[in-house]
């Protein structure tokens, strides 16, 4: 009777080991698999498209490269343009996820652009004025007219030996069609609510009124473009303007009249950061 209660009680001892040991076993997996898929997640997921560093490199590089526009130009058929433009949307989406990011130390703006949309160029300049990190304008071929002007919203402007730099101004210039419209027997029809409202329109000449109220209209916007790029490269307002007739200047004369602050190579931008950040220059690592 009592050798059949013992291996009773043993037989209940181990069962209970056994259902204990299958719990543990499963919370560990359950643990395990949850630190896998948090990894996962993070890297490879769903979450990955909210980082831009691959945990390994920690400076952002934001391109600023063709037309900057406002939105995304698409095609009929609903594809973008692709890297031929910049557009405020996508350009302050990833400058606010480098700063989300924990592994991003700075951020190097990479310039190859002529200018586009004043508005869309002042928006992401102030984006860039506003990160908390340090910031390069790198200028590669171009950086001119409103791609100039978001080069200044950086901490510091370097740019290729070879880069054209500024071509402060503003331009409304278009092609007037009234000649090779009136050779093809072609006739414009005005029908407007007011005598501006289709001032501009290519396909009729354009007025003294009109060219007046133009040209008012490009003198304030030049005026606050001037403006803009002295306070943000901390010049006086009248040196600017005396540059400020729509040509650019190569990368040596731009650093002669301190509109950048250095020529150089990706090797002085690197360089530049790991002062900035107290880092060893190889530990400076962009985010391509």
């Amino acid at each position: 009777m009592y050798y059949t209660y013992a291996m009773t009680k043993s037989i209940l001892k181990i069962a209970v080991i056994s259902i204990f040991l299958s719990f543990a076993g499963l919370a560990v997996f359950y643990f395990g698999l949850k630190m896998w898929g948090t990894w996962h997640d993070e890297w490879s997921g769903y979450n990955a498209g909210q980082y831009v560093s691959d945990g390994y490199c920690n400076i952002a590089v934001v391109p600023i490269d063709g037309e900057i526009t406002t939105f995304p130009y698409v095609y009929e058929d609903g594809t973008d343009l692709g890297p031929v433009t910049t557009n405020i949307s996508d350009t302050m989406y990833l400058l606010g996820r480098a700063e989300s990011d924990p592994n991003i130390r700075g951020i190097l703006t990479l310039i190859d652009s002529g200018g586009g949309s004043p508005a869309g160029s002042q928006f992401i300049t102030e984006g860039l004025k506003n990160s908390s990190m340090p910031t390069v304008a790198y200028i590669l071929d171009i950086g001119a007219s409103g791609a100039y002007l978001i080069a200044t919203g950086a901490d510091t402007i370097i740019a290729n030996p070879f880069a054209d730099v500024g071509s402060i101004g503003i331009s409304m210039s278009y092609l007037d069609n009234t000649k090779q419209n009136k050779d093809s027997g072609l006739e414009f029809i005005s029908l407007s609510s007011g005598k501006f409202k289709d001032s501009g329109t290519p396909d009729k000449p354009l007025t003294a009124e009109e060219r007046a109220l133009f040209e008012r209209d490009l003198k304030m916007s030049h005026e606050e473009f001037v403006k803009e790029v002295a306070e943000n490269r901390k010049l006086p307002i009248e040196d600017v303007a005396k540059l400020a007739d729509g040509s650019t200047l190569p990368a040596s004369l731009a650093l002669e009249h301190k509109l950048i602050d250095a020529v150089g190579s990706r090797e002085d931008v690197r360089a530049w950061f790991a002062k900035q950040l107290d880092m060893a220059t190889d530990e400076v690592v962009f985010c391509e």
